[in-house]
């Protein structure tokens, strides 16, 4: 497998007072199973709420909490070798007060000492309640912020310690390790003003109340494309299968069951779309009649009557302007079958990979995937995780342009 990305890279964790404070926990835990080198500064306040000896016991490093040492003769310049340590500094959760010091080049405390002193990226992770995150100033030092180069990850909508709810959560874990890996990557929001229409999952066929024709599909493929793509930017319309999987927060999902429901939805969201991915593994078949009552072992059912589902994409009829991507998943003569795939559902690019791939296909955190276009040649990205993929894949759509 590629090497993760995240594998030997040096993260400077900032953690400031509030009460998400304590998942700054899960986040260390995440970043060491990746790989990466963690080490910690807290501001005071932080400290209220979680102690530097759990961050440092989870981070296997001291945990930076002061400017000075209490021994006079340990003062050097920590801040210069351990800014210069560090590919990025995260500060996640960052406070207000926090965000206010930085964009007026305070640096008052270690960790706002530690952020002038950074070469390497600068994320910020806001958290706060509703209406301090949406105070006019906040909001103005955020943007000031972002115009100089520090990368923000929004706030999340939700239930807040306060008891209210609105904008001001920290995201989930996994949207902030994949929004640090994505800027780590070199990506910025590079699809800002595109809407990308992603279908993901398996669709079933219902044979009666109780049983249906399903697949192996997990969905991860075209959760990994949405969660990417709307990291980079996009505006993302998820329509996915059966799965139990998480889209992040700002992706219109919408959950369907059957490959009738998913064609629906496709056709009706297609309009307002510039780019379609077809990720989903649509059933080919269902049974032709659909039993209202569940059917007893009494009843003898030996076999089931089938019909072909209609395909999608063959459906589709007025693809001007607009970018339309498939996915073959096969078993035997890929590259020949991918290739009359694209060729016959007028499609701007392919997908292919192989159940006979080690790593690859169904049900497993990793792919390898071949991009094929109609008029160059096929591009082979090797094993690495999905996330790692869908954003490979977005940067061959991009060229599409």
């Amino acid at each position: 497998m590629e090497l993760d990305l995240l594998s030997g890279k040096r993260i400077l964790l900032g953690v400031t007072g509030c009460i998400a404070a304590y998942k700054s926990c899960f986040i260390i835990r995440e970043l060491v199973s990746r790989g990466a080198e963690v080490k910690v500064v807290m501001s005071s306040s932080a400290q209220h709420f979680i102690t530097p000896l759990t961050l440092a016991t989870l981070s296997r490093n001291p945990v930076i909490t002061e400017i000075f040492s209490s021994d006079p003769n340990k003062q050097n310049t920590w801040h210069i070798e351990t800014a210069l340590w560090a590919d990025a500094m995260l500060i996640a959760p960052c406070t207000i007060n926090t965000i206010a010091k930085i964009a007026g080049g305070f640096a008052d405390n270690a960790l706002t000492t530690l952020v002038t002193a950074m070469r390497g990226k600068v994320i910020i992770s806001p958290a706060a309640d509703v209406d301090m995150y949406k105070y006019p100033l906040t909001k103005n030092n955020i943007q000031k912020l972002k115009k100089i180069g520090f990368h923000f990850i929004d706030a999340d909508d939700g239930f807040l310690a306060s008891g209210l709810s609105g904008t001001g959560r920290l995201p989930e874990i996994s949207k902030i390790i994949d929004s640090v890996e994505s800027i780590l990557s070199g990506y910025n929001k590079d699809l800002v003003g595109r809407k990308l229409l992603i279908t993901a999952g398996p669709t079933y066929e219902d044979i009666d109340p109780v049983r249906y024709i399903g697949n192996r599909s997990s969905g991860k493929m075209g959760f990994h494309l949405a969660n990417a793509a709307m990291i980079r930017g996009a505006e993302v319309t998820l329509i996915s299968g059966p799965t139990n999987l998480l889209a992040y927060q700002g992706i219109n999902l919408i959950k369907v069951r059957s490959a009738s429901e998913m064609k629906e939805k496709v056709l009706s969201e297609f309009v307002d779309c510039d780019t379609l991915i077809m990720a989903a593994a649509v059933a080919d078949y269902k049974p032709e009649n659909l039993s209202e009552k569940k059917i007893k072992k009494e009843d003898s059912l030996l076999s089931i009557q089938l019909t072909k589902t209609d395909d999608i994409l063959s459906s589709i009829v007025d693809k001007k302007n607009k970018i339309v991507v498939g996915f073959a998943l096969e078993t035997d003569n890929e590259l020949e079958n991918a290739k009359r795939k694209l060729k016959d559902k007028n499609l701007d690019m392919i997908v292919l990979n192989s159940l006979g791939e080690k790593g690859s296909g169904f049900e497993v955190d990793t792919n390898i995937v071949h991009i094929i276009k109609p008029k160059s040649e096929k591009v082979t990205f090797p094993l690495q995780s999905k996330f790692q993929i869908a954003n490979k894949i977005i940067d061959e759509i991009i060229k599409l342009n």
